[in-house]
């Protein structure tokens, strides 16, 4: 069974740090594009970061950028967000997506492959 499992979410404070870990079983990350999105209570689901499998495609959303970085460990089958400085505004359940071929997107139909999420709550 494909699957993807998301860890390291939890609350923290304002300007603290996360590192979120999107595990992948059943299959291997080495040729899937990775995107990170968010979904915060009443909005839609958006676009947090994507990158390649080559690894030079990183991309991030204005949001975001310069705050957090994708990573991929293809060893361990397994793709990072780490999440600095982060804000009240980052709360949501921030979600993996994984899809076959080499690109980087914010659209969530380009991603078959989906993890559960998990609940990043940034408060003082």
């Amino acid at each position: 069974q494909l699957q993807l499992v998301e860890s390291g979410g939890g609350l923290v404070q304002p300007g603290g740090s996360l590192r979120l870990s999107c595990a992948a079983s059943g299959f291997t990350l080495d040729y899937y594009s990775i995107g990170w999105f968010r979904q915060a209570p009443g909005k839609e689901r958006e676009g947090v970061s994507c990158t390649g499998y080559s690894g030079g495609s990183a991309n991030y959303a204005d949001s975001v950028k310069g705050r957090f970085t994708i990573s991929r460990d293809n060893a361990k089958n397994t793709v990072y967000l780490q999440m600095n400085s982060l804000k009240p505004e980052d709360t949501a359940v921030y979600y993996c997506a994984a899809e076959s071929g080499n690109f980087c997107s914010y659209s969530r139909d380009d991603y078959e492959y989906w993890g559960q999420g998990t609940q990043v709550t940034v408060s003082a």
